[in-house]
């Protein structure tokens, strides 16, 4: 047997397996940081704090709802939702549904109920510096 050459074929399968597992580890990391930030937008939503939820506000946002319509910088991104708040006072919040596209987007579409009201929430979220930021951010009435 040469073991010329199976030496560098054993180096070769232990590096190979080294990347593999820290490919996966980081993989497995970003998925618990996005389920992360996910559970702490919606607590901040049920809790209609949106310092809390300008946490994970992008430098600018797409902002639609009831009244206003448009992109804001995060500093104007949490007066108005502030003022959102105190005009829809939250009764509840509901996540109905969370996913990730294919280029690393990730999406929530929920239900938020102000009183008798109820307005449907999409927010879209892009990995901006290795954190998870709102891009997006839609409140429609039914």
């Amino acid at each position: 047997m040469d073991y010329k050459i199976i030496r560098p074929t054993i180096a070769r399968t232990i590096m190979l397996t080294a990347l593999l597992l820290v490919v996966f580890q980081i993989r497995s990391f970003a998925q618990n940081e996005g389920a992360n930030t996910m559970s702490e937008i919606t607590k901040a939503l049920k809790q209609a704090d949106e310092n809390k939820l300008a946490a994970y506000f992008n430098s600018t946002i797409d902002l639609e709802i009831p009244g206003t319509d448009g992109t804001y910088s995060k500093t104007q991104s949490v007066v108005i939702m502030h003022d959102f708040f105190k005009k829809f006072k939250v009764s509840s919040f509901v996540l109905n549904h969370e996913g990730s596209s294919n280029d690393g987007c990730k999406y929530m579409i929920g239900t938020y109920k102000s009183g008798e009201k109820e307005l449907r929430l999409y927010i879209l979220m892009k990995n901006k510096g290795g954190k998870l930021l709102i891009h997006q951010l839609q409140l429609e009435e039914e």
